[in-house]
């Protein structure tokens, strides 16, 4: 799962929130280094990746595009599934979506000074170009893509990950309406969320 699916699946803390937003940028034990709320938040992303990286509803998302982007194939379905959770989002939350990403966007402003080098160049332009709403539409995707697609030295092909969405949109969908229950049912079961 990517950015918004990840904040989503935080508990109301800020702390876990913001370590399950830097985690990709928090290598090994290196995550020892922050306050326990954020190393709770990272360790939840490890465990959110892990679940989702071998569930069979997420290989079958790769399936149909590994043959054009290897390994690249996960991030994509990644941030695919995030727009889909953007488009729906009114499905998932009683909180407008809006809402929901400013609260977190102040959250990560405030702790900026401590974020990792990578999640403090990163959140200005996810900020600026308001990433996790606009995941919803398929242009503002399209330039998340390129613009990941120019950060491998134009190696990942990722620039045409739309045109392969598009392509076989409605099984993405179905996918991701399939898969996103059983991954929410999971992340409520750990014992941040037991009271």
């Amino acid at each position: 799962m990517n950015f918004l699916a990840h904040l989503y699946l935080s508990p109301n803390d800020p702390e876990i929130a913001v370590g399950n937003f830097i985690a990709d940028s928090v290598k090994g034990k290196q995550f020892e280094l922050f306050t326990p709320g954020i190393q709770k938040g990272v360790l939840l992303h490890r465990r959110i990746d892990q679940y989702t990286d071998q569930h069979e509803i997420f290989k079958r998302s790769k399936h149909r595009i590994n043959k054009t982007y290897n390994h690249y194939s996960g991030v994509i379905i990644d941030i695919f599934y995030d727009h889909f959770l953007s488009k729906h989002w009114n499905d998932y939350s009683d909180i407008e979506i809006r809402e929901f990403v400013q609260s977190h966007y102040m959250h990560l402003i405030k702790r900026f000074s401590i974020l990792p080098k990578r999640s403090k160049y990163i959140l200005p332009f996810m900020i600026s170009q308001n990433w996790l709403v606009n995941y919803a539409d398929l242009n503002s995707l399209d330039r998340v893509f390129h613009g990941m697609d120019r950060r491998t030295g134009n190696r990942s092909g990722m620039n045409t990950s739309v045109a392969s969405l598009k392509q076989d949109y409605r099984s993405f969908e179905n996918d991701f309406r399939e898969f996103f229950p059983e991954l929410s049912n999971y992340v409520y079961s750990l014992d941040l969320y037991k009271a």
